[in-house]
């Protein structure tokens, strides 16, 4: 996968994380053939045109991750992981306990997996508030996505989270900190650059809760910076 030089980040001394996604493969990635041929590929994700649902009980496909996919990424100089699309095989279990019965449990074992092939390596689980309580030692950070503000894709509209589900996420990030006093807490909401009265909004809750926030457009192609005069 493409992506603009990395040097000049490590060299500022930042640390830098590559992204993979764990719960779903997109039409473009190379290994999308394959996963197809082994039939391991479920329904198209509704939200992203010709990304599809992976069966992450399929040892071909954790042995793909540890072998080839996490290697690469740490060849090209990252220094850390980021890990997607892990809620999708616990809400595939809840919709279907039958057929995707040990989605949850699989999905925790293979972020289990990565810990053990790489304890030095730093893990940034994006959600994946279902497997938190199996995983919570196991990674460095815990990424709340969208926990305050959102993006409507039906309207095309930045809407804030409703008040219950907002909360319910709060309380998972807290006990997750509460369980392991050395796991840090990013959240990363969405908003209108130009509406800087909500974007210093959306700041002052999430580190009032503790959090370490950053503000984004949806498109995740620029961070919107918390107001100087917030």
């Amino acid at each position: 996968m493409a992506h603009p030089p990395i040097e000049p980040l490590t060299d500022a001394g930042k640390s830098v994380f590559g992204y993979i996604s764990l719960g779903e493969m997109n039409r473009e990635r190379a290994e999308f053939a394959r996963l197809q041929d082994w039939g391991i590929l479920g329904e198209e994700n509704p939200n992203w045109t010709g990304s599809h649902f992976i069966d992450v009980r399929d040892t071909r496909w954790v042995a793909m991750v540890i072998e080839e996919m996490v290697p690469a990424i740490l060849q090209r100089g990252f220094q850390g992981l980021f890990l997607d699309t892990l809620d999708n095989p616990v809400e595939l279990e809840r919709r279907d306990p039958v057929a995707n019965a040990g989605m949850t449990r699989a999905a925790a074992r293979l972020v289990k997996a990565l810990k053990l092939h790489w304890p030095e390596v730093p893990i940034i689980l994006n959600r994946g508030y279902g497997l938190l309580d199996q995983v919570g030692s196991d990674i460095d950070h815990v990424l709340g996505e969208s926990v305050y503000a959102d993006y409507d894709f039906a309207s095309k509209t930045y809407q804030k989270v409703p008040e219950p589900l907002y909360l319910e996420q709060v309380d998972i990030l807290k006990r997750a900190m509460a369980k392991n006093p050395d796991l840090s807490v990013l959240t990363l909401d969405y908003w209108d650059p130009a509406d800087r009265e909500t974007v210093a909004e959306i700041y002052r809750v999430q580190r009032a809760n503790g959090f370490s926030p950053y503000v984004a457009t949806i498109e995740l192609d620029r961070i919107v910076p918390a107001p100087r005069d917030e």
